[in-house]
This record gives C-alpha cells, structure tokens and sequence, in this order.
C-alpha cells in the first residue's frame, strides 16, 4: 500500500488541511474533526484504494483504514501541518447536539490510550495466570518488576488522561499534569489513609483514592481550561506564562479535591453500580443484550459513553463484568466474516472477507464490520443473534475482565479469573454459530448475479426504452463495428454506472463515459447520436477518469429537454467495446427498463 498517495487523497478530499480542525487515530480510524463538513467528499474518499469506508458519528469524520492506520497518520502529519496546526478543543464552538459532543471528547480522550492499555491489561492477565499456575509468586522480585510495569499505567491514569484531556481542551498539558500529580501525591494519599479530618481555610475536604480514577481529572483539566484562557487573556504579556499556572495550581488542586474529585468519584461509582445492577437482576440477559447491542453501539460511536464505566471498576472494584460480554461480540463479527469466506464465489469478496476476518480475531473488527458483514446485511444480523448467544453464557458465568483491552485472541489473558471457562465458552459459540448461521442463512453474493443468466450482468445506466443497436442512426454504433450492445431512449438525464469498476474514459466534451469492470468488461456510453458538436453544452460530469466506482453510482447529468430542443438525437447506445472476448452479448427482453434492472449479460 503506498501510504503517502492514500494520505494526500484523504487529504485532498477532505477538504484540505485547512478544514481540519482535529485529527487522532484509533486501532483502524481516522477521526477528523472538520470545520466545514460540506467541503468533504464522502463518496470519494470511500472509493480510495485503501478505504474501507467512511463513518460519521459523534460529530466525528472517521475514515476506515484498517491495520495500516499509524502509517497513513504519520504520512498525513509528514505532509501537512494538520497534527501541530490542529485546533484542539473545538468542541465548545461546534454544533450538533450534546450526546454527540460527549461521544466526542471521551473519544478524543481514550483513543490515544489504547495500544497500551491493551499491552498492559495483557501482561497484567499473563501474570496472573503465572501465579495460579504456581510458575511465580507474589513474593519473587521477577513478579514485582512485571506487575509494576503492567499496572503503572492503571495506578497513574489520571497523569495520562491529563495529557490527552489537555490536548483536547486546548490546555497547558504540563499544569494538567501537575494537577493530576497532587491527586496521587504521596502526602495527599497518607492523608486519605490516616482518615483524619481533612480541610482547606476551614473549608471541608473530603479525600478520595484517586489512584485508577477517569472522570475527576477530565473534569478538572475541563475547567482549568477555560480558567487558563481568562488568565492569558487579562494579564499583562509580561508575566502571564508564570503567573498564569500559578493561579491554575492554586485554585484548580483545592478545587479538585473539594469538588470536582468527590463528584467524579461518586458519579463514576453510581453509573457503575447502575449498569452492574442489572447483572444482579438477571446476568443471562445482561450478557446477552450487552453482547448483541455492542457493535451497533460501535457503529454509531456511543460505546465510548460505556469506556469510562469499564474503566471505573477496573479501577474500584479490580473486575468489570461488562467487558468480556463485548468479547462475544467481536468474535461473531469475526466468525460472520469467516462465513462469508466460506459461503461466496466471489474471489474479491472471498479474499476480503478472509483478511478482515484474520484482523476480526485479534479484536479489529472494522474492516470485517464495514467492508463485510454490515454491507451484506444477513451476516451482521447472524453476527448479533450468535453474540447474543454467546454473551448469555459469559454472563451466566458471571465472567470478568481484570484489566482494559481490545477483545481478541491476544488478550484473552485479561479475562482470566472467576468465570474463565466460561467465557471460553462464551466467545467459541459466537464465533461458530456465526459462520454456521451466515452459511446457512445466506446473503446477496454477487457471484449470485453473474449465475443466474451464466454470465457476467451489466445494468442500465439509464432509465428509458429499451431499443437496438440497429435503431441508432449513427452507423457506426448500428453496425456494431464498436461492439456488441443495446440503446436507450433515455427518460432522464442522469448516467450511472453500470458495474462496479473503473472509469476509463470521460470524453472532455462530457458526453461520453467509457467504464472498465472488475472482470475486465469495457463499457462505452455514448449519450445521444452527434452530440460532441456541443462541446460540453448541456453536460455535466460528475466523475473523472480513474476513478473507481459502484454499480449505481452517477457518472453524469444532462439536460435532456435542452438537447431535444436543440434537435439532437438523444438514442444512448451503450455497447461493449471489448465484445470479441465473448461468445455472446444477450440484451434484456424488457423494453422499459430504470438503473436498477440488467440490460446486458456476457457470456
């Protein structure tokens, strides 16, 4: 894959490094904040080679990639001034609604933090399954060295969630980050452990372990933000960059510690045990809705909303029992895919759909979800039904994760503890049940199409009357000397494509489109008879050469009255320039005929 072409298409089509306001990547995404959405070119950027596709969610632009995301991020900050010019914080001034604005800074937050979180959660799982297996102990200094490298990042978490809620909320990442040191400062720590009361000028502080906490530093860093800019902004230039963290320091670690800790703390704790509630309830039906909502969830972006709650228990309570009912659903989206892969004749979908399932295991499930199952539909259903299944098990055995990580077969070890073999089970019945299910139920191959007349099927790119090639006065065309085809007395002015492929030709005049399909088929649409006498009059392209395209897709407008006015002919052949290849080129027996019906198969 040539990254750096890939960055400066995205680029190009998003609207240019000028219309970024904030840029971060996730495990498989791009996600652009943008200052202008319609200067961005959706359809365009989804027909990048390299895209999987484009999802707009919580107010985010995110561009589907896959594995290859760091390089295409690099190669976008090589090239541009995107990453350092970036307007960090540009949610205050955003529009769109508050769910949406929330989604996006707790992602913008966290998504920075999950390569490792995955990487410490799994070294804290492969250590504690060391221990049960009898092969370390507590005691041994090999143990200790480990276990502080794999819970140094849970321990001091408020340092790095000051880091990433600073670059978020346009702040001084070094004053959050002092702020956050206070909260787990040896003296503060002994104070909240000695349990003696606690006051600030006769003001009453009640201390709280901060230590693993989410939401107390991001509402911190929130405030102190807007406190920084009142400061920069009223004191004078000459001594504003001291004088300004001072203030921030001197009013944001009391206030922290007497408002914003405890409210964090008891906020955080309560949605926990609000979630967790319905556990006690009935745990079969949490794990199960829990399992089958979660990739809708994923797709629309609200996940984040549950991250700080798995990451609260984690922190409080050492186990969350939310977590390891999302594992069942990524293994179904995995297994969905792998059905797929067994199921189709399609060699494209075929490969496709066995490398996103590859990615699927070790917990990426985008290009699975968004290149595979999702655009099959049956599948992702199959996929949800089997999570369900397989997420009613986890919760019956009252399964836990111990640390943070992607679910996948990496960090299964972040799983391990009471209800293990159960989520064993839990995870392999969502994953076997979704390829026995998408086997079984089936989706819309395209293999499918090219069966059912023996041949490869092209569709109309127009919406008219079915005519032969023979009624086009242009002899060229009704001798067939350019090929094989059919005509259309067109209804409307719209050309769209009529295979899934690459543009070929677009004649500078407008008039003509000439399309290669992906099994090589070459595709000449001609509108109207003598029309390049008009030199583009009355032509409007909506494609370009090069471009890759879907079945369906608009290629270009005309304005039909305006050429019968003017006396042109306006019979479209459309015809098969490369026709010899073939051993017969059938037309439709149909003489109406719209864009979504077949006009031509090829034998």
């Amino acid at each position: 894959m040539d990254f750096q072409s890939l960055a400066k298409q995205i680029l190009t089509h998003i609207g240019g490094e000028t219309n970024v306001a904030s840029l971060v990547h996730c495990a498989t995404r791009l996600r652009f904040k943008l200052k202008d959405r319609s200067k961005a070119d959706k359809e365009a950027i989804e027909n990048i080679d390299g895209v999987v596709t484009v999802v707009e969610s919580g107010g985010q632009f995110q561009v589907v990639i896959g594995n290859h995301v760091p390089e295409v991020y690099k190669e976008i900050g090589r090239m541009s001034g995107v990453l350092e010019n970036a307007q960090a914080g540009g949610s205050r001034d955003e529009k769109g609604n508050l769910a949406g604005r929330l989604v996006d800074i707790i992602s913008s937050i966290f998504t920075p933090l999950l390569g490792v979180m995955a990487g410490a959660g799994i070294l804290k799982g492969l250590l504690l399954i060391c221990t049960n297996a009898g092969w370390l102990t507590a005691e041994e200094t090999t143990y200790t060295i480990l276990y502080a490298a794999a819970d140094s990042l849970f321990y001091f978490l408020p340092l790095l969630l000051a880091v990433t809620a600073a670059k978020k909320f346009g702040a001084n990442m070094f004053v959050a980050l002092t702020i956050a040191g206070a909260l787990i400062y040896p003296s503060i720590i002994e104070l909240k452990n000695s349990g003696a009361d606690t006051e600030f000028f006769a003001i009453p502080v009640v201390l709280m372990n901060y230590t693993s906490t989410v939401i107390p530093i991001i509402l911190a860093v929130f405030v102190m933000s807007y406190l920084e800019k009142f400061c920069m902004r009223f004191i004078h230039e000459s001594v504003k960059n001291f004088i300004t963290p001072l203030i921030c320091l001197v009013i944001m670690v009391p206030l922290t510690l007497i408002v914003f800790g405890p409210l964090g703390v008891y906020t955080g704790n309560g949605i926990a045990a609000a979630i967790l509630s319905i556990f006690d309830i009935s745990p079969i039906l949490a794990g199960a809705l829990i399992a089958a909502l979660w990739q809708i969830l994923v797709i629309f972006g609200i996940h984040w909303g549950i991250v700080p709650v798995i990451l609260n228990n984690i922190a409080v309570h050492g186990k969350d029992y939310i977590k390891p009912a999302t594992a069942a659903a990524v293994f179904a989206q995995t297994g969905a895919a792998f059905g797929v892969m067994l199921k189709t004749k399609n060699k494209k979908l075929k490969a496709l759909a066995g490398s996103a399932a590859i990615t699927g295991i070790f917990g990426i499930t985008e290009p699975a979800v968004y290149g595979v199952t999702l655009r099959l539909k049956k599948p992702f259903v199959c996929g949800v039904i089997s999570a369900a299944a397989g997420g009613a098990i986890i919760g019956y055995s009252h399964s836990i994760a111990i640390a943070s990580g992607a679910p996948g077969l990496l960090t299964i070890p972040i799983f391990y503890g009471p209800g293990f073999p159960g989520f064993i089970i839990g995870i392999s019945v969502s994953f076997i049940l979704s390829i026995v299910l998408t086997y079984i139920v089936g989706f819309d191959d395209p293999a499918d199409e090219k069966k059912q007349h023996g041949g490869e099927q092209i569709y109309s790119p127009l919406q008219g009357e079915v005519l032969l090639l023979t009624e086009v006065s242009d002899t060229v065309f009704s001798s067939e000397a350019l090929g094989k085809g059919v005509a259309v007395l067109p209804a409307k002015g719209i050309v769209t494509a009529p295979a899934a492929g690459v543009v070929s030709t677009v004649f500078p005049t407008g008039h003509a489109y000439g399309i290669t399909t992906e099994s090589k088929a070459e595709i000449l649409i001609h509108i109207g008879v003598d029309t390049v006498k008009l030199e583009g009059k009355h032509f409007y392209p909506k494609a370009v050469q090069g471009q890759t395209v879907k079945r369906g897709d608009i290629l270009a407008e005309f304005d039909l009255e305006a050429l019968k006015r003017e006396g042109f002919d306006v019979k479209t052949p459309i015809v098969v320039t490369n026709s010899d290849r073939y051993g017969d080129v059938i037309r439709t027996g149909q003489k109406r005929i719209k864009p979504d019906d077949w006009i031509i198969t090829l034998m």
